[in-house]
């Protein structure tokens, strides 16, 4: 035993940085008999017992005095590796190989034993518990066998199947497209094991993957039948005593500016001139707070939700219809209810009054943004003097963002024409125009005038000697790291443009200088997803910082408390404050923000899946022709291409490309030839055929039209060759024919 015992303390001495089970330290020491392996773990229970090693899992051991324990959370990448991002300012991120993982999944918050080495410079690790799970629901397909069956997800990070015992297949059949539940995963078990809670169909049509994509994140069409009932329940009448107690402008002009399928009217604007060079602009916002109460089942699935989600042919609301398109939507010739800033501003849009508080006002006109741009555009239509008054003030407004820092993020937003099988049929984009822009500007100003308001209150009723600042919901947004500024950087001088890295206002001008040069170019696209990927993602927290991207010092969510709940928040506590209300409570408040931040993520996925699905659906109809496109990124086993005329992505295998042997070059960030020095990098231009394309993936392959054309002529140098070999057969030793 005493041998034993050194052997076991040299292997943890000798390899300080890992952790070992009594099956692992068997092998590293040619041991195989089971007597032995019981050895084993009773020299491990002794080194525990006097301090040498720790358990820091079930089974599983550590040198005691190099271990390290970090949390945080997992990102996983599809090659089934990952990154645990501890969210500590200036802190690596810590790389974890796929054999190091331990049952957790993408978005677990996690514990994280860190390794003594790097790899390839990063801090390593592995997880040793799974704190708190991200979710535990996931579509796939279900391949079933006699007695058992496994989903595969959708969810190509997810890198297990789940086992589905016969009892709890839920009547799904082999192929069908289900949402399983894991209800148990025990490290030792290769598989988790689950559950099936809903038969989704079959893949492959519409409706089944539009629900498996809202499924994979978490989010879900129906309503539970308690928040139903008590939508139903709410009086569409507004008391005559509601009304007093409100200041009225049913009798100022208003209209709202919204997308013509919309249905859920959040903002509406009033204006009424006040005196020559004057104006009143009133910003009214649907007053969601007074329908939804908190602790009701309206309000708990309001915050459970945190969000509407926006598919490519459908809106998943926050609340229920009756709320979202009906009692709270701002619609025209009805009187609703509203919650207001509004501005006393002067021809050069400066603001010289505020007001702030409960209304009720009466939407005379519901313009789309193509009827408002119309009437801006030809001075004529209803109420066209307004609008234009209105434009010229929005964008004076953004003139003076911009001259104070703000940078100009304006993404080419893809959309789809669906037939009536929602098969999409063409692929256009976006534009963005003045009416647009109006209303975006009025609601930013709605915005940092209500942060900045709550700011400046303090409470009083503390009782620290110093009065403290009340609890408020803000919406943050850090500057860029140097990091990711020098990467895009490098990125953006491939296409001749410059960014320089000096003070936030300098980036935030020659960010707005490089995004104003793209527009137009081939190269567009990309270069402003590379921008926005290059800057912090903004996000709710109680903790009051800058709004980088906007350049404003205060800035909140208030403006769209029907597919918000930060908004409706900071409504409630907007009002408590105007009555003279107590501080909110700062704990609750900051996790209903993250919460909120997290689910805002999962709504940009889910919708970029959505419309990921269908440029794969639509380019299925391209397979072997050829396009232009973009290298938009590069990777250890292929580069991913942007086709330029659908802004869709597909990758490029390296084992496609014939002409050479190539390489990933990590520290250059680009693909290399063996043989040729031959170099693919970001942003280079390149010729493609569509390979295939697999909607059930959501993914598209890719060959370079030079590789083809390379494999084409391989092929008939190969033909041409074999002719002349089976010519030399028909010949005789000098050449000649044989004589038959």
């Amino acid at each position: 035993m005493k041998n034993l015992k050194r052997q076991i303390e040299k292997l943890f001495q000798s390899e300080k940085h890992k952790a070992f089970n009594y099956k692992q330290i068997a092998a590293k020491l040619n041991v195989t008999s089971t007597q032995d392996r019981q050895e084993i773990l009773r020299v491990l229970k002794l080194l525990e017992k006097e301090a040498l090693i720790e358990e820091i899992m079930p089974g599983k051991y550590v040198a005691l005095y190099v271990s390290q324990f970090i949390e945080g959370k997992l990102q996983l990448t599809q090659r089934g590796s990952g990154y645990v991002i501890t969210g500590e300012p200036g802190a690596d991120d810590i790389f974890i190989e796929n054999e190091y993982m331990n049952t957790a999944l993408n978005g677990d918050t996690v514990k994280v034993h860190l390794f003594a080495h790097k790899t390839q410079g990063k801090p390593t690790g592995e997880i040793v518990e799974v704190l708190q799970r991200a979710r535990n629901q996931f579509a796939g397909v279900i391949q079933t066998s006699q007695n058992y069956a496994f989903v595969v997800p959708d969810d190509k990070r997810v890198y297990v199947d789940i086992f589905i015992p016969k009892d709890r297949l839920n009547f799904a059949r082999n192929g069908d497209k289900v949402l399983a539940r894991i209800t148990e995963w025990n490290p030792e078990q290769k598989n988790p094991i689950g559950e099936i809670v809903e038969l989704l169909g079959k893949p492959g049509e519409h409706n089944t993957e539009m629900h498996a994509i809202l499924a994979e994140f978490g989010f879900t069409i129906k309503f539970p039948e308690q928040v139903e009932h008590e939508s139903q329940k709410i009086d569409l009448k507004i008391p005559e005593s509601e009304i007093k107690a409100r200041r009225d402008f049913r009798n100022i002009l208003t209209f709202t500016i919204d997308p013509e399928d919309a249905k859920d009217f959040d903002d509406a604007l009033s204006i009424r001139k006040i005196s020559d060079g004057l104006w009143e602009i009133g910003v009214h916002i649907a007053d969601v707070s007074h329908y939804v109460r908190e602790g009701t089942a309206l309000d708990e699935e309001a915050l459970k939700r945190a969000t509407s989600v926006y598919l490519v042919d459908r809106t998943v609301p926050m609340l229920p219809e009756k709320l979202s398109n009906g009692v709270c939507s701002l619609r025209p010739k009805e009187e609703k209810l509203t919650f207001s800033t509004v501005f006393t501003m002067n021809e050069k849009a400066q603001v010289t009054d505020v007001w702030i508080g409960k209304t009720v006002i009466y939407s005379d006109r519901r313009f789309t943004y193509e009827e408002a741009q119309q009437c801006i555009e030809s001075g004529t239509g209803d109420y066209a003097d307004e609008l234009i008054l209105l434009n010229r003030l929005a964008k004076q407004l953004r003139d003076e963002r911009f001259k104070q820092g703000a940078v100009n993020f304006e993404t080419e937003e893809v959309k789809f024409k669906l037939n009536e099988e929602f098969k999409p049929v063409g692929i256009f984009k976006k534009v963005r125009k003045d009416a647009h822009k109006l209303i975006e500007e009025f609601m930013l100003l709605s915005n940092r005038t209500v942060a900045r308001y709550a700011y400046d209150l303090k409470d009083g009723k503390q009782k620290s000697q110093e009065n403290t600042r009340k609890t408020f919901v803000y919406r943050v947004h850090e500057p860029p790291s140097e990091d990711k500024l020098k990467l895009f950087s490098m990125f953006a001088s491939r296409f001749g443009y410059n960014i320089k890295t000096g003070s936030d206002k300098a980036i935030a001008q020659s960010f707005n200088k490089l995004l104003s040069e793209v527009e137009g170019k081939p190269e567009q696209n990309i270069i402003q997803n590379m921008a926005v990927r290059s800057m912090m993602k903004a996000y709710y927290t109680t903790q009051k910082t800058s709004h980088y991207g906007l350049a404003f010092d205060y800035y909140t969510h208030f403006t769209s408390p029907i597919r918000r709940y930060p908004d409706l928040m900071v409504h409630r506590l907007l009002f408590s404050y105007l009555n003279k209300g107590k501080s909110g409570d700062v704990k609750r408040y900051e996790e209903m923000s993250k919460h909120s931040s997290q689910m805002e993520v999962q709504a940009a996925d889910a919708e970029r899946a959505s419309v990921r699905y269908k440029q794969v659906e639509y380019i299925a109809d391209f397979i072997g022709q050829r396009f232009s496109g973009i290298i938009s990124g590069v990777t250890e086993w292929g580069m991913f291409v942007e086709i330029t005329d659908y802004k869709c992505e597909g990758m490029i295998r390296l084992s496609s490309l014939a002409d050479d042997y190539y390489e990933f070059d990590e520290y250059n960030q680009w693909i290399i030839g063996k043989r040729t020095r031959k170099t693919y990098q970001l942003g280079g231009s390149v010729e493609v055929v569509v390979k295939n394309a697999d909607v059930n993936k959501r993914q598209i392959d890719l060959e370079l039209l030079d590789s083809v054309m390379h494999q084409r002529q391989s092929r008939k140098a190969e033909k041409r060759n074999k002719k002349a070999e089976q010519g030399k057969h028909k010949k005789g030793p000098t050449g000649k024919k044989r004589r038959r």
